[in-house]
């Protein structure tokens, strides 16, 4: 007899329950782009970005939910290398040899997920070793020349709010997908998404209940995927695609070419295809191309002749009036054009005359 896929259902009335993943209101783009990253972790994560309070959290926590037996490892803005990537005890080393490695952040989350709230907020040197482990699969600690590797294969996600800072772009392309999020835009979605959690922190194992049918099928269709993933192709069409949608956002190398080909391949598994199509890759485009997208600069031969239909000057009150206009002189376009004004000359003998230039 097999055990049940589904862990939150032999769970104890102490334990603490997550809000279920497929209860999670609106915001399809994120649910897509979490589930992807579940099936193939070697997307490299997913960055989300957007405002606080919209649930990228919650929604984090809950994918690790449907991965059986995962764990949820929290990475804190005050970690260090160390803590991050594990040590090593050189003690040992001199005493009998062996090689003993003091676990860090990405060991325990082998299976599962590792979160990482605001992001870009965290060192430079944390986020660079961090995504490493995550693109590769592999942990390497080395010290004194000594080095040891272990297995550290996860979903990575990141979240940040860009009112506290952005993220540098070395590092902002080093992430697989990208889902930007904003505040909810109408009364019922945002109706929607309060009745949502308030019922569940009234009653969280009544919403769990609800919704253990459809947790159960996604745990399924999660599974299922990951075992068909190595097993599905793509033609020269679809690869030609993909290349040609990486050429038009302007990328840079082609890392974003490959996590496009990886994310349609995670896309074409969820949905049960046997084979990778351009459909596929269009669906999964935007997550893996928006941040990496650059406007490409002007050719010499797009840019407006110098000094060519310069726009005149708009007539001034004087022409209503019947007065004459006349046009700023070119290259000197937003001047005012010049207006007749009474002046007073006084003259030696202590006349004064008064004329109009």
């Amino acid at each position: 007899m097999t055990s049940d896929p589904h862990p939150v259902q032999a769970l104890t009335p102490g334990s603490h329950l997550q809000f279920p993943f497929s209860a999670l209101v609106g915001n399809p783009e994120l649910r897509q782009a979490l589930l992807l990253a579940a099936v193939d972790p070697g997307i490299g994560g997913v960055l989300i970005s957007g405002p606080r309070g919209t649930a990228k959290s919650t929604a984090a926590r809950a994918l690790a939910d449907l991965l059986p037996g995962a764990p949820f490892v929290s990475l804190p803005l005050t970690a260090s290398v160390e803590q991050l990537v594990g040590t090593l005890d050189l003690e040992d080393v001199l005493r009998d040899g062996t090689v003993r490695l003091s676990p860090g952040m990405v060991a325990r989350a082998h299976g599962g997920v590792l979160y990482v709230d605001e992001v870009n907020l965290l060192p430079d040197a944390l986020v660079d070793a961090l995504l490493d482990v995550a693109a590769s699969g592999v942990n390497t600690v080395e010290r004194d020349g000594i080095s040891h590797q272990h297995a550290a294969r996860f979903v990575l996600v990141g979240t940040m709010n860009p009112e506290e800072g952005e993220l540098r772009p070395q590092l902002l392309d080093r992430f697989g997908l990208l889902v930007k999020m904003a505040n909810p835009g109408t009364p019922e979605l945002r109706q929607a998404i309060v009745r949502a959690r308030l019922a569940f922190d009234l009653n969280p194992r009544a919403v769990v209940q609800q919704y253990a049918a459809a947790q159960e099928a996604l745990v399924a269709q999660l599974q299922k995927a990951r075992a068909a993933l190595t097993g599905l192709d793509w033609s020269d069409a679809v690869l030609a695609h993909a290349t040609r949608l990486a050429l038009q956002a302007g990328v840079d190398g082609v890392r974003g070419d490959l996590v496009l080909m990886r994310a349609a391949r995670a896309h074409a598994a969820l949905q049960g295809h046997t084979q990778v199509s351009i459909a596929d890759v269009d669906a999964v485009a935007e997550l893996a191309l928006a941040h990496r997208r650059q406007t490409p600069a002007p050719m010499q031969s797009q840019l407006p002749a110098a000094r060519t239909s310069m726009p005149q000057s708009p007539p001034t009150s004087d022409c209503a009036a019947g007065g004459v206009v006349h046009p700023a002189p070119e290259g000197d376009w937003g001047a005012l054009a010049p207006q007749s004004e009474d002046i007073a000359i006084r003259l030696p003998a202590g006349g004064l005359v008064s004329k109009k230039v």
